[in-house]
C-alpha cells in the first residue's frame, strides 16, 4: 500500500472541494492532482527532485497549503516562518542544506539575501487571484542540474521542521512520507472526518499543527480546508460566517481571543453549526474548554501533539465519550506510555513519569544529532520509544493528564522557544556580560519570554536597548517581553544557573 503524501489525494472525487480561502473559489481534488503533476514537472525541469530540500517562505493561505502538498510529492519540503530575520534564514537554509527556496512572485524580504549567501536557487510562486484558491505556477531564473525524477517512497523525507531543544542549536526533525500519511490518518479517525467536513484553518502553515491537522487530515478524508491568511480575532467571526465550517483548530491563546469577542457576535454563533472545536499545541485551561463548549454548543476536543510525532499523540474523544477538562485525552494514533525519567523502562500507566510514544507517525530520529537520539529514544518490549520530555500519568479511564515539564523550553502560545538560542543572541552584544532567558507566566499565551542580564563594566544599556537588539536578530515571538537588570544572576547550590524557578526567584510569577 502507498503510504505517501500522494496517497492522501489519490482516491477522491475530482469535483470535491479540497483547498479554499475565505471569499474565494475552491480548488477541487482533481485540480489539486493536476496542480501536483504540474509542480512535479516544473521542479524536475529546474533540477529539483526526490531527496532535494525545498524551503518555503510564503504567507498563510491556500497557496502555501497546496505548495506544501504538491512539492512534497516530488521533493522534501521545509516551511519556514516568514517573520524570521536574515540571520535566522541564513542559519536554517544552511542547516537544512536547502537546494531551493520558494517565495512569492513579489517577495523582496530577507530570505532572498540569505539564499544568495548560501547559493540556494530561488523559485517564484505566482497565482491569479481570480482563479481557484490554491492554484499557482512556479518559475526559476536558473536550473540547478539534473534531478531524481522517481516518486518519493514511504521512507523518503516529506517534511523537515526545526524544533527547539535544550541546546542553543535547534534540532532538525525529519518526517517521512509514511509519518505524514500515518498522522493524517490518525487525526482523521480521531475526529471522524468525512467528505462532508470543512475546516477553517487559522494556524500558521510553517507549523506542524496547521500542516497536518488542518490540511493533511482533511485531504485524507476527502474533506475541505479553508485557509485564512492568519489568525485575526477581528476577522474570525466574519470568516466563520462566510465559510460555515464544521470545525476549526487553534491554540489556546486564539481560543481565548475568540471568546473575548463572542458576546458581540451572537448572531454569527447562532448561524454556526460547528460539529466540534479542536485545540492543540499548548495546554488548554479547563475554564476555557468549558466556555468554548458553552459558547458554540459543540464539544471541545483538546489534543496533545509535538513535531516529533508529526503532531497528534493524544486526543479527547468525540461524544458519546467524555471530554475531560484538564486532560489531553486518550491515545489517538501512536502507543502512549509512561516511562522512568532516568531509566529506559516503562512504568505502570497510573504511575507518574515521562510520557513516551511509539508508532508509525514518530520521526525516525533527529538528523545529524546522535547525542539527541541517544537521549530521546530507547528500546523496551521490542519497540522503539520516543521521550517527549513531558511528565504525566493516565487516570483510570485511560485519559492522560500532564503534570509538569521536564524541559526548559518556553511554550509561548504553541511556539516553542529555546532559551539558549535567545541567550546566545543577547550575549553577542558587547554590553552584556551574563544573561539567562526563562519562561514567565502569561494570562493568554501560557508562557512568555523573560531575561535576566548582568551588564558589562561601563555598559549603560537599558531594558529597551536590549529588547531592540534582540528584535533586530530574532523573530518577534522570541524577543524577551521583559528584561531584568541584575548585579548577579541567582545560582543553585552547585553554582549553576537554574532556569526552572528563575521567575519565582525574581518575583515574576504573577501572571
Amino acid at each position: 500500500m502507498n503510504h505517501t503524501v500522494s496517497a492522501l489525494i489519490a482516491n477522491h472525487q475530482s469535483d470535491a472541494p479540497a483547498i479554499g480561502a475565505p471569499g474565494r473559489d475552491w480548488l477541487s481534488y482533481g485540480g489539486l492532482r493536476d496542480l501536483s503533476a504540474g509542480v512535479r514537472a516544473a521542479l524536475h525541469g529546474f533540477g529539483i527532485g526526490r531527496g532535494d530540500r525545498v524551503a518555503i517562505v510564503l504567507p498563510n493561505g491556500p497557496e502555501m497549503a497546496t505548495a506544501f502538498i504538491a512539492i512534497a510529492q516530488a521533493a522534501t519540503t521545509a516551511p519556514l516562518n516568514p517573520a524570521y530575520r536574515q540571520e535566522e534564514y541564513e542559519f536554517y537554509l544552511e542547516d537544512l542544506k536547502a537546494r531551493a527556496l520558494v517565495v512569492g512572485a513579489d517577495y523582496d524580504g530577507p530570505a532572498l539575501a540569505a539564499a544568495a549567501k548560501s547559493g540556494v536557487a530561488i523559485l517564484r510562486l505566482s497565482f491569479d487571484a481570480d482563479a481557484a484558491a490554491g492554484s499557482f505556477t512556479l518559475s526559476a531564473e536558473t536550473t540547478t542540474g539534473t534531478a531524481d525524477t522517481a516518486p518519493p517512497a514511504e521512507d523518503d523525507i516529506a517534511l523537515i521542521l526545526h524544533t527547539s531543544g535544550t541546546t542553543s542549536r535547534p534540532k532538525i526533525v525529519p518526517l517521512m512520507q509514511s509519518n505524514v500519511y500515518a498522522s493524517a490518518q490518525n487525526i482523521m479517525a480521531a475526529l471522524a472526518l468525512t467528505q462532508a467536513d470543512r475546516c477553517l484553518n487559522v494556524m500558521p502553515l510553517f507549523h506542524i499543527h496547521g500542516l497536518i491537522a488542518a490540511v493533511s487530515a482533511s485531504l485524507a478524508a476527502g474533506a475541505g480546508t479553508s485557509c485564512a491568511p492568519g489568525f485575526n480575532a477581528l476577522r474570525f467571526f466574519a470568516q466563520l460566517d462566510q465559510e460555515r465550517p464544521s470545525w476549526y483548530t487553534a491554540v489556546p491563546s486564539m481560543h481565548q481571543a475568540i471568546l473575548a469577542r463572542a458576546g458581540r457576535n451572537g448572531h454569527v454563533i447562532e448561524r454556526t453549526r460547528l460539529r466540534f472545536v479542536r485545540s492543540s499545541s499548548a495546554s488548554l485551561p479547563a475554564p476555557v474548554m468549558q466556555d468554548l463548549a458553552a459558547t458554540f454548543g459543540a464539544p471541545v476536543i483538546e489534543a496533545y501533539g509535538m513535531t516529533e510525532a508529526t503532531h497528534q499523540m493524544c486526543c479527547n474523544p468525540l461524544p458519546p465519550r467524555a471530554q475531560k477538562p484538564g486532560s489531553v485525552g486518550v491515545a489517538a494514533g501512536p502507543e502512549v506510555a509512561i516511562a522512568d525519567e532516568a531509566k529506559n523502562r516503562l512504568l505502570a500507566p497510573k504511575a507518574t513519569g515521562e510520557i513516551v510514544i511509539s508508532g508509525p507517525n514518530v520521526t525516525p530520529g533527529y538528523e545529524g544529532n546522535p547525542r539527541a537520539n541517544a537521549e530521546n529514544f530507547f528500546d523496551d518490549g521490542g519497540k522503539r520509544w520516543f521521550r517527549t520530555g513531558d511528565q504525566g500519568a493516565f487516570d483510570g479511564d485511560g485519559y492522560l493528564h500532564l503534570t509538569g515539564r521536564l524541559k526548559e523550553i518556553i511554550n509561548r502560545g504553541g511556539e516553542k522557544i529555546s532559551p539558549l538560542e535567545v541567550d546566545a543572541v543577547l550575549l553577542s552584544h558587547p554590553g552584556i556580560a551574563q544573561v539567562v532567558c526563562f519562561a514567565v507566566p502569561h494570562p493568554r499565551l501560557g508562557e512568555d519570554v523573560a531575561a535576566a542580564a548582568v551588564l558589562a563594566e561601563g555598559s549603560e544599556l537599558a531594558e529597551k536597548d536590549i529588547r531592540a537588539f534582540a528584535a533586530s536578530r530574532l523573530a518577534n515571538f522570541k524577543v524577551p517581553r521583559s528584561v531584568i537588570l541584575l548585579d548577579e544572576i541567582p545560582k543553585g547550590a552547585t553554582g549553576k544557573i537554574q532556569r526552572i524557578g528563575m521567575a519565582e526567584k525574581l518575583g515574576l510569577t504573577e501572571a
